[in-house]
């Protein structure tokens, strides 16, 4: 089914002209997941994004379908039990996207750290009960410091303990929206991009019936009617609501920005996700990962105020990552120079809650009777001298300052905030990207009760925890042996096998219809065969506009990939430019805002 530049006219037009069920202002994964429920449940529905997908906060995460492992420091077991729970769903509607990658914690002897040998060996065992992991494969396990130094050569030894091993998941943050926003176009959702929300309109009665917008593309300024409408902006929530003249607005966001840098796996090899304490004393936790014979690094935690179009990574930014690397791998001695990309995102957080994103804020302490207690009750259920609910009592009523331990009565997840105004317009933001299932799935129900009551209109719930999205055809139990599977078409069509693989990881049960377009088309110049039919699959379903929407949010090529970029990017510039018939000045504009991009991500400004 066709989801491209073509497809958007035509949505356009519709947008113009019927009065839609409801209408999701934002684009990335929280809206994303709206979308593919409403249009799963047959509702007359759209989303609208003023970028492309995801181009804002939700192609800017850490890329972990994380477990908050970082919260049973402090045996905040809710968030935790919650958030490894929401995983498992995830990591079945999307199987070709998070996958299992277990993470090592080093244990060092410092002041300040977040475990002990003793304590993560707690922590990891609850975890891995509230995950209901029992695979041994990825059962979690400690390791002596010599184990661990013989994994990681370039660790420091300083101080160092043994570590721990327990299960986390990697993730593809723009696949898993573009993934979930195409099964929301071809389950009968209008899903258009580069479409600018400007002002909210009311009815006769002053209640929200619709959004003013303009195309970005265009310029057109047009009215979409709806009978709801919900905003799920992220960190541009309050300026949603701002646009709403019929309401007095309290800001709720306390956006921060979170920054992360790309080195090659040459220069810091590190072998598995590693995880470990800044080492500040400033209760964050930092990530190491690999990915792609790159290593990437993060993330930083800081207010922010700045252009929320074009959160940047600043000076005091690598300063911070780069005094925190080289401490933990002193022999690297990674500069400002061996940086080859980076990414700054902002996450939305809102303001109520003050605990930071679960990548690692600094929750509170317990106190150390309340740690005792801990400890005391997780051996007595261990030994079966008590039960799962005195566990649960005990962590239920710790002395402590932990801000997530009650869920907000407006949240449907721990850290978000669902609510309707005095005129209607219904605003979803805050949460966590593992939680945006969840969190849609609130606010759907939400939505179905006011159609229903307000409308007449009925609506058959579905279950979201079973709602494939595009591409995810797949076994959750058996992703290595069908990925497997489908990349045997394109190898059988003459890819080779690294190449057929690649495609059946990035599109999951949507390679066939890549492989398809073997023996239609021709490799285009200064691309491979593979290469094209990714490029094409991409323009003509996924809605991919621009040298950059391709290259940074739906192949992650320009973050992981800097050795090829140079090789690769004018050839896809120049067959877009075939494809979509642009001018010389179209080409020639496309291509600089590519390199502009290129350049920014590489921080050439800061060189």
């Amino acid at each position: 089914m066709s989801f491209s530049l073509v497809s958007r006219k035509q949505d356009i037009e519709r947008l113009k002209n019927e009065t839609l069920d409801l209408l999701t202002i934002g684009g990335g994964i929280t809206g994303a997941g709206v979308a593919i429920q409403a249009s799963a449940m047959g509702m007359n529905n759209a989303l609208i994004e003023m970028q492309d997908f995801a181009e804002g906060t939700s192609s800017r995460s850490t890329k972990l379908v994380h477990g908050g492992i970082r919260y049973l420091k402090n045996f905040d077991v809710e968030v935790v039990s919650d958030t490894v729970k929401e995983r498992a769903v995830v990591q079945g509607v999307a199987p070709h996207i998070p996958r299992p990658d277990p993470m090592l914690l080093p244990i060092y002897d410092e002041p300040g750290s977040t475990f002990d040998m003793f304590s993560v060996k707690v922590a990891m065992n609850l975890y891995d009960q509230l995950a209901g992991v029992t695979d041994p494969k990825f059962t979690n396990y400690t390791i002596s410091k010599e184990e661990v130094l013989q994994r990681e050569p370039q660790l420091n030894p300083k101080g160092l303990l043994g570590g721990g091993v327990y299960l986390d998941f990697r993730n593809n943050d723009a696949r898993l929206v573009i993934e979930n926003i195409k099964k929301a176009h071809e389950n009968g959702g209008l899903m258009v991009s580069h479409i600018k929300a400007q002002h909210i309109l009311h009815d006769e009665k002053g209640r929200v019936n619709g959004v003013n917008v303009k195309d970005l593309l265009t310029g057109e300024e047009f009215d979409i009617h709806a009978k709801l409408v919900i905003n799920t902006t992220g960190p541009w929530s309050d300026f949603i609501r701002e646009m709403d003249d019929a309401e007095k607005v309290t800001p709720q966001m306390r956006p921060t920005k979170g920054v992360h840098l790309v080195v090659d796996r040459e220069r810091l090899n590190v072998p598995q996700p590693t995880y470990f304490d800044s080492g500040k004393g400033d209760g964050r936790m930092i990530f190491a990962i690999p990915r792609e014979d790159k290593t990437y690094f993060g993330t930083t935690d800081t207010d922010y105020k700045g252009d929320f179009l074009h959160p940047r990574v600043e000076q005091e930014d690598v300063d911070y990552l780069l005094s925190i690397i080289n401490a933990h791998y002193p022999e690297v001695n990674i500069t400002l120079d061996d940086i080859e990309a980076s990414w700054a995102g902002l996450r939305p957080l809102i303001s109520s809650n003050g605990s930071s994103d679960y990548n690692g804020g600094n929750s509170g302490k317990i106190t150390s009777d309340s740690f005792d207690e801990v400890i005391d009750i997780v051996n007595k259920f261990e030994n079966k001298d008590a039960s799962r609910e005195d566990v649960e009592d005990v962590l239920n009523n710790l002395e402590s300052t932990l801000s997530e331990n009650k869920l907000n009565p407006s949240a449907v997840s721990r850290g978000s905030s669902l609510e309707v105004a005095d005129d209607g317009l219904i605003t979803l933001a805050g949460g966590k990207i593992t939680d945006y299932r969840k969190m849609a799935a609130g606010a759907i129900a939400l939505i179905s009760d006011l159609l229903k009551k307000d409308f007449g209109e009925t609506f058959n719930a579905i279950d979201s925890k079973h709602l494939q999205v595009s591409g995810g055809d797949i076994d959750p139990n058996n992703v290595d042996a069908t990925i497997s599977f489908f990349a045997k078409q394109g190898i059988e069509s003459g890819l080779s096998k690294k190449e057929a693989e690649q495609i059946a990881n990035l599109f999951g049960s949507n390679a066939a219809r890549v492989f398809s377009q073997i023996g239609k088309i021709e490799p285009a110049e200064g691309l491979t065969l593979a290469e094209t039919i990714s490029l094409h699959y991409s323009m003509n379903e996924e809605m991919t506009l621009t040298p950059v929407d391709y290259l940074l949010r739906r192949t992650n090529h320009l973050l992981f990939h800097h050795d090829t970029i140079d090789d690769i990017k004018k050839g896809v510039v120049d067959e877009m430019a075939r494809y979509f018939d642009w001018s010389d000045e179209e080409r020639d504009a496309q291509a600089k805002k590519l390199q502009d991009t290129i350049d920014e991500a590489s921080l050439s400004y800061l060189k």
